[in-house]
């Protein structure tokens, strides 16, 4: 889909806290066009003002196109928000509505799960970080981790094109395009800094295994350390070889997984997973301080990704993610140093010899549990609706 361009500037954005006043701040100064796509658009401290900025943008005449999953919105996305945006004049989609409750299908699990925002066709946002407050969870002390990068330059053409490859889709599916009007969004692709950086997502048409194909190429490429920090971590069998692959030749390989349980089926399907990587010397660090949401990765201090895209069948093989991929030393060692801030004061490392001794309980429960998922999502595979 997107080769490797160079002129981009490329900004990491730590938390809601430096992620919210950059885009709320965009979306102020924006004077043609906001495009905006996320998993969750939340009625509270952080979604409310960013559902203000764009709002305030419609009036003043902005084209405000915002686009959010029916499921994941669902608890979230208010009626007072979403009629509050229709009243200043920007159009608000839902990703896949029919969601009912007592309904079993599979496919509803197709979702758009990439979090990404267009400003002016000159400027972008790319990240894991939903339009929710990092404080928004129950019991969550702590603000959750997770990352976004800012972006311009050349980078923009193939986001400007996967946000236009959206819009048609919904455009078509609302049967009647006359009620969703053409996007009107334009890539200024003008050399913005000294960045090499690529932008992919995978969807379930033209680009099911890009980013996935990628972190693999890098893996495969680390001559000293790789490191990779996810919420959701449950990685097919050639995931799982490279990393051991990289391991056996003497790469330093570490995963900074979810330590805290917040769905249970997969954190525990996950587990059934260590002893496999443990084994082949890739080192396993839990963080407990608060909940991991970040969605990133560094291999040998000059190559990183940011997106949206966890390590698990549900962002590899079923939700439409996007993933900025960066070939830059500093900003790789800048994500980097954030990691390892990150292991050194909220992180514990999981012991080889201790996993090892655990009780047959906690193995059938985790084993149960990846019983469970791998059948599920052989299941949509084989009956879910693709787009």
């Amino acid at each position: 889909m997107s080769t490797y361009s160079v002129g981009n500037r490329v900004t990491l954005l730590r938390n809601g806290t430096e992620y919210f006043p950059a885009l709320i701040t965009a979306i102020e100064a924006a004077e043609r066009s906001v495009y905006v796509e996320a998993y969750i658009l939340a009625d509270d401290a952080s979604g409310a003002v960013v559902a203000d900025a764009l709002a305030a943008a419609a009036e003043r005449g902005v084209s405000v196109r915002v686009v959010v999953d029916g499921f994941g919105s669902k608890a979230y996305l208010t009626a007072r928000l979403r009629d509050a945006l229709l009243r200043a004049g920007a159009w608000i989609v839902l990703y896949r509505a029919d969601v009912f409750p007592n309904t079993w299908r599979l496919a509803r699990l197709r979702r758009l799960h990439r979090k990404l925002v267009v400003i002016d066709g000159t400027s972008a946002f790319v990240g894991g970080i939903n339009l929710i407050d990092d404080m928004n969870t129950p019991g969550h002390t702590p603000p959750r981790i997770d990352f976004a990068v800012r972006v311009e330059g050349p980078i923009l053409e193939p986001i400007v094109d996967a946000a236009h490859r959206l819009w048609r889709v919904l455009r078509v599916v609302n049967l009647d395009p006359r009620r969703l009007p053409t996007l009107e969004l334009i890539a200024n692709a003008a050399n913005a800094g000294p960045t090499t950086a690529k932008f992919l997502v995978r969807d379930n048409f033209r680009y099911r295994r890009h980013i996935e194909h990628a972190y693999l190429a890098a893996i495969r490429s680390a001559r000293e350390e790789v490191i990779i920090a996810c919420a959701y971590f449950f990685p097919g069998i050639r995931f799982r070889r490279e990393l051991i692959a990289a391991a056996a030749r003497g790469v330093k390989v570490t995963l900074l997984l979810q330590g805290r349980v917040e769905y249970a089926v997969l954190h525990h399907g996950s587990k059934a997973l260590y002893g496999q990587l443990l084994e082949g010397g890739v080192g396993i660090v839990e963080y407990e301080k608060s909940f991991l949401h970040a969605k990133v990765a560094v291999v040998d201090r000059r190559w990183a990704t940011v997106g949206s895209s966890n390590i698990d069948p549900f962002s590899l093989l079923l939700a439409r993610e996007a993933n900025v991929f960066v070939r830059d030393r500093d900003f790789a060692t800048e994500l980097t140093q954030e990691l390892g801030s990150l292991i050194a004061t909220g992180g514990r490392k999981v012991d080889p010899d201790r996993w090892r001794e655990r009780g047959w309980f906690a193995r059938v429960l985790d084993w149960a549990a990846y019983g469970f998922i791998r059948a599920a999502i052989g299941f949509v595979g084989s009956r879910g609706k693709r787009w």
